[in-house]
């Protein structure tokens, strides 16, 4: 009986409720204007504003991909990491555009939505899309 017990318990792991509320601050989050200066995390705003509606539209597409995860009611860690994955994906034909400020708004923004659903970890994608590696693999 025991084992049976482990096995549901290690199945269950990593799986993540969607949090009451959490359409809503999709939604929010989707409307809210973004790569414009924040003195709070000391982001001086997109330098090329032909490239913000680019980044905004890639951001807002990652923000679709983890609502539908969690309109799934049965998503897991890696559901919501292979969100991540994708939606990092986006940026790869622009990726020698952005400098280290946008880069570091994008994976803020991508900390945003993990905080929406209860995500602790990218397992290591925001590493290697900011500095392009995973220091943690060192």
């Amino acid at each position: 009986m025991t084992p049976i017990f482990l096995l549901f318990v290690y199945c269950g792991q990593g799986q993540i409720k969607t949090p009451i509320g959490a359409m809503k601050k999709f939604e929010a989050f989707k409307n809210k204007e973004k790569f414009i200066a924040d003195n709070t995390i000391f982001y001086p705003g997109i330098g090329d504003p032909k490239l913000k509606p680019i980044l905004t539209e890639k951001i807002n597409l990652a923000s679709d991909d983890f609502k539908k995860v969690a309109e799934s009611n049965n998503a897991t860690d890696k559901d919501y990491q292979n969100a991540i994955k994708k939606g990092l994906q986006r940026f790869s034909e622009i990726y020698l555009d952005l400098d280290t400020e946008n880069r570091e708004r994008i994976c803020s923004y991508f900390e945003e939505l993990m905080d929406i659903v209860g995500l602790e970890i990218s397992n290591g994608l925001l590493n290697d899309f900011m500095y392009d590696f995973d220091p943690q693999k060192n």
